[in-house]
């Protein structure tokens, strides 16, 4: 294929605002592929192609970015490579967009056509105003019957100009489309009419036109390099920043990232300079670069394209391919700190080793290491003892999906209470001296008759209001804006969709470091535990009707210490649910009724880590999701309480 001109984008925007969808249809509307053949590789929720994890196709989310390379013939006749990067939108996974954004020479920013910029939308917008992206804004879903696409776009520019954006990035393009529907279109005007388009052409052009060539004279980009032109880059000695590792059984660790400066070929010479400025020399075997969906095999790649290095090793992501005879290390890309951790412990409950293949501390420590190798905002550490970890990241979210990968994968472990992660700030910084903590902004929209609900429920989680008014044309929706401290958006969720019967949407993102806010409200009610091991009977749930809700269903197996079920009361208290009615010839009236059993409450495994308390844990197999209290014989529990009453 000719050298054709490039255009590296990425996709950028909130959680389920599209930007999925719309990278699909870009690559249904390329002309590089027959319909029928990206319909196979499309499923899941939405029918997407770019969501390739299971895990991703059950919940509509992206959790890993992904990136592919289209070619584009423009109605010039100019044939245009358009590497296209695909970002995650939710808070917790954070730490891919911050690496990948690098790729970039520009950004989509996709904002849905009702409910406008979100906290994620600040996050991932301000992130690529650091590094010099300009954003085409595509006003999504502008199909919505509750569309206000001109109240949309000026909230998006009131957002730029708080983050203190160039003026060039204020005069941003507007593309209005609708992705599920396949059409985009500058005009406005054709939105309601008989001209509505329908393809995305108006978007390529857009791309082709307000994202600079990587190293184009003046671009912003090229300037922060340090390169008035492409020339200049390639005439520089190599250096490839590694934003991503892909690991294959067969060849081992693959190294993703853009080509800074310079050219890289196969069968090279390189230095790799790890994150403490270490260099080794290391020869590249295969080098790759990306058409459609696939990696192709090439010679050589110039600088400003993307591409993946095989045949290095040691190499981790926020190292540098250098030159040999010149090897300079680029800028590491920084990361945020983790706001949340829990402990990672092996499964010692009575039922250990009947699910998963894969049991051992050693196993698990290893499965997080090789984690560790391309989750670059985890954090790992060992406590003493060996049998339990310390597992810190973005968000509940964030560590959620950890646990059901490694569940997936055939592994056992238990898992704690959630816990946010406090700071002392040092003397020279804010509040230093003072413990602080995580604070998030949180945005609720809900209708204006469940106001005093929400409002209810936040105040007493500790946040302070930070703005509240009607949504623009939006109807009688209510706009309120909160600062939260994380720990308070433990089980917020699951409570607010009961306060608003599902009509509230709430998004929140990490927003500062402050003091301590005081208490935090715990779990209100108590739960029942299992005294005896064995299979639950509808005989004994009929027994204890009245005592509460139940997690474990008749015919489930349970052991002492396992909780089965919530109190209604604030105590927790022992229930034997494997007894059963004693068999006899004696018959009495109103003693035979039909046995009562309630529907057990299933819980995800994001709702069992929320419910969890600090003395309880969540045990988490291939086939199953218990929780149960951290000591399960009562005698011991009881005696533990008394120590500790002193």
């Amino acid at each position: 294929m000719p050298d054709s001109p490039l255009r590296n984008v990425a996709v950028i925007a909130h959680v389920d605002h599209g930007k999925t969808t719309l990278t699909d249809q870009l690559l249904y509307q390329s002309g590089m592929f027959r319909t029928e053949d990206l319909n196979k590789l499309a499923g899941g929720q939405h029918n997407l192609v770019m969501d390739t994890g299971d895990l991703e196709r059950e919940r509509g989310i992206t959790i890993t970015a992904k990136n592919c390379a289209i070619t584009y013939r423009h109605s010039d006749g100019a044939d245009y490579r358009i590497n296209l990067i695909d970002t995650p939108g939710h808070a917790d996974f954070g730490g891919e967009v911050e690496r990948v954004l690098n790729l970039a020479d520009g950004c989509l920013l996709v904002v849905d056509s009702f409910e406008g910029p979100m906290p994620q939308t600040r996050f991932v917008l301000e992130k690529a105003l650091e590094i010099g992206l300009k954003p085409v804004v595509v006003v999504n879903k502008i199909d919505k019957p509750n569309a206000r696409p001109d109240d949309v776009v000026n909230e998006v520019f009131d957002l730029l100009g708080s983050l203190d954006a160039p003026d060039d990035a204020l005069d941003f393009p507007v593309i209005y489309a609708s992705a599920k529907n396949g059409w985009a279109t500058a005009d406005q005007s054709k939105i309601d009419t008989d001209e509505q388009p329908d393809n995305m052409f108006d978007l390529y052009d857009a791309i082709l036109t307000h994202v600079p060539a990587p190293y184009a004279e003046g671009s912003s980009r090229g300037t922060a390099a340090g390169f008035g032109s492409r020339m200049e880059a390639l005439a520089a000695p190599l250096q490839l920043m590694v934003t991503t590792i892909v690991y294959s059984e067969y060849v081992g660790r693959i190294a993703v990232g853009r080509v800074t400066a310079g050219r890289i070929t196969a069968g090279q010479k390189v230095t790799v300079i790890n994150r403490a400025g270490e260099g080794s020399q290391q020869r590249v075997v295969k080098l790759e670069h990306f058409d459609g969906l696939s990696r192709v095999e090439t010679n050589e790649v110039a600088a400003g394209d993307i591409c993946a290095v095989t045949g290095l090793d040691p190499i981790d992501i926020g190292d540098t391919i250098a030159c040999p005879d010149r090897p300079e290390a680029l800028p590491a890309v920084t990361i945020d700190e983790p706001t949340l951790t829990m402990s990672f412990r092996v499964n010692d409950s009575p039922f250990c080793g009947q699910d998963g293949d894969f049991v051992t501390s050693r196993q698990v420590f290893d499965r997080l290491q090789r984690e560790l190798q391309s989750n670059v905002a985890l954090r790992v550490v060992r406590d003493e003892g060996g049998d339990a970890f310390k597992v810190s990241g973005r968000g509940l979210m964030h560590l959620g999906v950890l646990i059901e990968t490694m569940r997936r994968e055939g592994f056992e472990l238990q898992v704690g209470k959630p816990e946010v992660i406090l700071k002392r700030p040092v003397e020279g910084e804010e509040h230093a001296g003072k413990l602080c903590e995580p604070i998030e902004q949180l945005v609720v929209d809900c209708p204006s008759e469940c106001q005093n609900d929400v409002m209810a429920l936040v105040m007493n989680r500790k946040a302070e209001i930070v703005s509240m008014d009607p949504k623009a044309g939006a109807g009688d929706y209510i706009h309120m804006e909160f600062t939260i401290p994380a720990r308070g958006l433990i089980g917020l969720r699951t409570r607010m969709l009961t306060a608003t019967q599902g009509r509230a949407v709430m998004h929140h993102n990490l927003l500062r470091y402050e003091p301590m806010r005081g208490d935090v409200p715990t779990r209100p009610a108590g739960v029942m535990i299992a005294s005896d091991p064995g299979q639950v009977m509808p005989y004994s749930l009929d027994r204890l009707y009245d005592r509460g809700i139940f997690f474990v269903k008749p015919g489930d197996q349970v052991y002492e210490g396992q909780v089965v079920g919530e109190h209604c009361k604030d105590n927790d208290i022992t229930v034997n649910v494997v007894v059963n009615k004693k068999h006899s010839n004696v018959r009495a009236s109103g003693s035979d009724d039909a046995t009562r059993v309630k529907p057990a409450r299933e819980l995800s495994l994001e709702a069992m880590l929320e419910y969890i308390e600090e003395d309880e844990l969540v045990e988490c197999t291939p086939k199953h999701l218990r929780m149960r209290k951290r000591i399960l014989r009562e005698a011991m529990r009881k005696r533990e309480s008394r120590a500790a009453k002193g």
